[in-house]
């Protein structure tokens, strides 16, 4: 017979207790639905990211009716405003067919307003932009045009709403091209570029998430 001891016989391994792994799926399951919250969050803007731009100052301004308008009068709507000319002969025809686009999709939307600001308003009068609106088949009661003193464009559009506006060598207005979204109480939450893809798309869903905010009460004193 052999001295050498006999090996041990290798134990069986330990099944992990019912409640192990139970916890272990729990947390499987926790880190699957936090990965996926963080996946949805990154496809789209929440409110909170886009509520930091500024606020629509008061302003009162001419329409192409030949009406006034002024911010009191859009507390309560969401709108998209852009900066334009008549006679301009470069981005605006294209951005003005953006906004006819946004207008056609948005046929049954009551609280939302198209609103273009003319920044050559010594030319664009209410009968020109009257005459431009038609061209492009604009519902005045969702879609506005507007001019007014060339001093009180010019610090609504730079002091107000933030954006770009000079005078090239020729005497031609040089002027931003973003589409900005203003929500129901008069802050600007969005600002989209002209040469942005799927620029329509983006800004629908910039005025859905708007339209689903809860309404609160608006007030209708002047801003500072």
């Amino acid at each position: 017979m052999s001295d050498q001891p006999k090996k041990e016989e290798e134990a069986p391994p330990k099944k992990l207790p019912f409640m192990a792994w139970v916890i272990a799926f729990l947390v499987a399951g926790f880190l699957i639905a936090g990965a996926n919250h963080l996946f949805r969050g990154s496809e789209r803007k929440t409110s909170d990211e886009m509520s930091l731009i500024g606020t629509v100052p008061d302003f009162s301004f001419t329409t192409q009716d030949g009406k006034t308008l002024a911010r009191a009068d859009m507390l309560g709507k969401v709108w998209v405003v852009d900066f334009f000319f008549t006679r301009c002969p470069g981005p605006c025809p294209v951005m003005s067919s953006r906004m006819a686009e946004i207008s056609k999709e948005l046929k049954k939307a009551k609280d939302v307003r198209l609103v273009s600001v003319s920044i050559d308003p010594e030319h664009d009068t209410p009968e020109v932009l009257s005459a431009y609106a038609s061209r492009l088949n604009a519902d005045p009661n969702r879609w506005i045009f507007l001019t007014g003193p060339k001093k009180e464009i010019d610090e609504f559009t730079t002091k107000g709403m933030l954006q770009v506006l000079a005078t090239d060598p020729a005497g031609i207005p040089t002027h931003s091209t973003r589409f900005l979204v203003v929500d129901r109480e008069g802050k600007i939450r969005s600002a989209r570029k002209l040469d942005e893809p799927e620029l329509v798309q983006k800004l629908l869903i910039d005025i859905g998430e708007l339209l689903r905010e809860p309404k609160t009460v608006l007030l209708t004193q002047p801003m500072p």
